[in-house]
């Protein structure tokens, strides 16, 4: 079993941008997905802002 401090770094550094954009995109959209009573439509478009967010941040 490995931990997280044996894996190896990305070549770039971004390998946990995308968890970190998936993480806020799910809030976001379990957030907005409750509050519009419409979850079904919410939490996948989260997901996909969430990817989004995470590839745009790995590239700063």
């Amino acid at each position: 079993m490995t931990t997280r401090t044996d894996r190896e770094p990305t070549e770039d550094g971004s390998g946990d941008d995308i968890g970190a954009g998936i993480a806020i995109g799910v809030a976001l959209g379990v957030g907005v997905g409750l509050a519009t009573d419409n979850l079904a439509l919410w939490l996948p478009l989260g997901v996909a802002i969430g990817v989004a967010v995470g590839a745009g941040m790995g590239k700063r």
